[in-house]
């Protein structure tokens, strides 16, 4: 979106917000909004609240900074500032988007059994691989999960803390930005797969009517299941296999 040169890191990755400079305390509040403004503007994915503390002297200011940038983009202007899964993102109008021409690669389309799992995942996260094999009732197979890693729409969550302390997996922020979503408390629950048409009467998919209550806190109470700080440690260390669960393909 703009040609400012910007040392962007993964979303789902650790930031050293050591490397960014704080912001004189003397500018105000409107004029560090403008600051952020252009850092997200500038920025080719999703910037985490977290890479944002350099330039706020007090975590309340953040909501109110989101509101100055956000009243610069109402309807009467082609993009929005997004708010979604603790990260910031400039996004194209839908009604706008209609009627702009642009060249993307071609995706393929998922096979049947990649959506099977990135739903299973998104409802029941943070969920094992075993528990995944355990609602489809068959097994994983190895490319299946490498695709939605590929994508980035899937990440590890941590280890269970259970004998074998398997890797639990979950949503990322890139899968939020590309559904849409603001979190996952806004995936359609089961009553509204029915009304689509998505669901025959009856039909309940792997506890999908209680995994639909799902909300974002809980999602992430990280009850039984060692921290994604712990996990990114142990990432750069090298001693993680993503399918490490002792059941192989």
């Amino acid at each position: 979106m703009s040609s400012v040169s910007t040392n962007d890191t993964s979303p789902d990755s650790p930031i050293d917000t050591s490397k960014n400079a704080p912001v004189d305390a003397s500018l105000s509040l409107s004029e560090r909004a403008r600051i952020i403004e252009a850092l997200v503007f500038a920025s080719s994915e999703p910037v985490l609240f977290k890479k944002l503390s350099p330039y706020i002297n007090e975590e309340t200011e953040l909501a109110e900074i989101i509101d100055i940038i956000k009243s610069r983009y109402d309807e009467r202007s082609g993009l929005e500032f997004k708010v979604f899964d603790q990260s910031l993102a400039f996004r194209t109008r839908a009604d706008v988007a209609a009627h702009l021409s642009l060249e993307r690669p071609v995706q393929k389309p998922l096979s049947r059994a990649a959506l099977e799992v990135l739903a299973i995942i998104a409802y029941h996260q943070p969920i094992t691989r075993s528990e995944i094999e355990e609602i489809r009732g068959i097994s994983l197979s190895r490319g299946t999960i490498d695709i939605l890693l590929e994508l980035e729409w899937i990440r590890p969550r941590g280890r269970r803390r259970t004998p074998g302390r398997p890797l639990t997996w979950g949503t990322s922020t890139a899968f939020l930005d590309h559904f849409g979503l603001a979190s996952v408390s806004e995936l359609p629950g089961l009553e509204d797969l029915k009304s689509a048409g998505l669901l025959r009467k009856g039909q309940v998919i792997g506890g999908l009517g209680e995994a639909s209550a799902v909300t974002e806190d809980a999602a992430d109470d990280g009850e039984g299941v060692i921290g994604e700080d712990e996990l990114e440690e142990g990432l750069l260390g090298g001693d993680i296999d993503f399918f490490d669960e002792g059941e192989h393909d």
